[in-house]
């Protein structure tokens, strides 16, 4: 009884040494938990700051976007003036000078003159009959690259004859003949043909004929004075180039009458003549041509497909 009494009294009083050993652990573990919990708040802010600092920093990229807006005011600012292609009305895919199509036909030219029955008065003499012609008929062909702009050809016969009654210089030489003169020529022709939409029409279309022309004539003339009469051969070569301007008039869905006229020309010849099968010789010859001849109407019927 005395052991056990003396073991129950030493534990009591061991006890409160032993309580006040586990109190500090189990309060250290609270302030180590409060420690941590504490520090998931302070995390958070930690954490959201730069989500507040990255929309802070996505906010210009919105902000840039109207900055883009000028590509809209550029276009919208007016177009610079062109003249008269300012003023064209643009070609619709199925008109007959659209992109695409081709266009084909043929072209009569007559030139002709003749005097009447009194002496026309020159100033180097007296013209008392003279009546001529020249008369061209050919074909030709194109397609459009582009709208209203085609690269096409032409090729074509040429016929030229004219027969005069003239006297020169009667006061010193007094020089009386009659002449009449007859050639035949052939030509090939390529080009650049630009329609202008003017008017917001399919009927109505002006253009320009720009070209290029090789050819070749040969033709005999003949002259008599009353006392000898010789007769001269000529053959020749001759390239031009020149402006014509006309107007198109469509009669029919795919048919149009055509009228141009020449506006400038440049022109380069070598002729042979040779006189009376005996003797020859070589002319060369270049021509400027600013002129515009009303009499000199070129007509064609042109088809569009």
């Amino acid at each position: 009884m005395r052991k056990a009494a003396f073991v129950i009294s030493l534990f009591f009083a061991f006890l409160p040494a032993l309580a006040q050993d586990i109190v500090p652990d189990s309060a250290q573990a609270e302030t180590k938990a409060t420690a941590v919990e504490n520090a998931v708040p302070e995390a958070e802010p930690a954490e959201s700051a730069p989500v507040q600092e990255s929309k802070v920093a996505e906010a210009p990229v919105a902000v840039t976007v109207p900055e883009t807006a000028p590509v809209v005011t550029d276009s919208a600012k007016p177009a610079k003036k062109a003249g008269l292609l300012d003023a064209l009305f643009p070609i619709e895919p199925d008109e007959s000078i659209s992109k695409g199509h081709f266009y084909a036909g043929t072209t009569l030219s007559l030139i002709q003159a003749n005097t009447e029955d009194d002496a026309l008065n020159i100033l180097i003499g007296d013209v008392y009959e003279a009546y001529g012609y020249t008369f061209t008929v050919e074909a030709f062909g194109g397609y459009f690259i582009r709208d209203a702009m085609a690269l096409g050809l032409r090729a074509g016969y040429s016929r030229t004859w004219f027969d005069i009654d003239f006297s020169l210089m009667e006061d010193l030489m007094d020089v009386k003949e009659r002449r009449k003169y007859v050639s035949n020529g052939f030509f090939v022709q390529p080009l650049l043909k630009n329609y202008l939409k003017v008017l917001d029409s399919r009927i109505f279309y002006l253009f320009n004929e720009t070209s290029v022309s090789v050819e070749y004539s040969y033709g005999i003339s003949q002259t008599d004075d009353g006392e000898d009469m010789k007769k001269t051969r000529n053959r020749g070569w001759s390239i031009k180039a020149g402006l014509n301007p006309g107007i198109c008039v469509m009669v029919l869905d795919r048919f149009a009458f055509e009228t141009s006229v020449g506006l400038l020309g440049l022109s380069s010849s070598i002729i042979d003549v040779e006189e009376n099968d005996e003797t020859s010789s070589r002319f060369v010859y270049n021509i400027v041509n600013f002129t515009i001849n009303l009499l000199a109407l070129d007509f064609s019927l042109v088809m569009f497909f």
